[in-house]
């Protein structure tokens, strides 16, 4: 395996695959943190299902739910 930052080959296996792994060293894995932390990478996500018009987005709770728990 290589380095994903610097393309060096990398042990992927026994004594001498580094405590980085897969980096070869701690500063290309600093650089790899780095970029994550800039969002100079990105995960790909797929859109969020669309809500119910009469649901506000992220609540679930029906009118009678509410009540039902300010009562308690």
């Amino acid at each position: 395996m290589n380095c994903p930052i610097c393309k060096k080959p990398v042990p992927d296996e026994g004594p001498d695959r580094p405590a980085t792994y897969p980096f070869c060293s701690e500063r290309c894995k600093l650089i790899d943190f780095g970029a994550w932390a800039n969002e100079e990478y990105a995960v790909p996500a797929e859109e969020a299902p669309p809500q119910p018009e009469d649901s506000p987005q992220g609540t679930s709770s029906s009118e009678e739910e509410l009540q039902q728990n300010r009562e308690r």
